[in-house]
């Protein structure tokens, strides 16, 4: 079995959900090799930025094929990995998000937001992000359109 190797980040308000997810993605997923790129607790203010390109630099220099990255509402996160060429970072707050953005736009980044989904919607949300293939087609002329 092929190993998928995944980063993840969050913030100080969006620890909760990624300790969570990490757990829940080791528990789960045995082909998944998981790094955590921090932070490391919730009461420590920590800049979103830093981390998301920590995630973004793994994934563009072939360490990593996909990231995963959580802040409070994940709008942050999303804004900051998408200025990252070669980023399509999507953040999902609902299962048809998920799918779509693997079916449409080959997202490699799934951002989600702690304030926003329980623990139980973002284990829903990963398992569709992460299972779904991308259709390629007449969606890549418009990735490719992307630069």
């Amino acid at each position: 079995m092929t190993s998928t190797k995944i980063t993840i980040a969050s913030d100080h308000a969006g620890y909760s959900l990624k300790t969570h997810l990490v757990e829940f993605i080791q528990k789960n997923y045995p082909e998944i090799e998981i790094t955590d790129f921090g932070c490391d607790n919730s009461t420590d203010s920590v800049h979103y930025p830093d981390l998301a390109s920590l995630v973004c630099n793994s994934i563009n220099q072939g360490n990593s094929e996909r990231g995963i990255l959580i802040c409070g509402s994940g709008v942050g996160m999303s804004i900051a990995a998408n200025r990252h060429k070669g980023i399509r970072a999507s953040l999902c707050n609902e299962l048809l998000s998920a799918r779509l953005t693997r079916q449409h736009n080959n997202s490699n980044v799934l951002c989600l937001g702690n304030w926003l989904v329980t623990p139980k919607l973002a284990e829903e949300i990963f398992a569709i992000w992460f299972k779904t293939e991308y259709e390629g087609g007449r969606h890549q002329i418009r990735i490719e359109l992307l630069g």
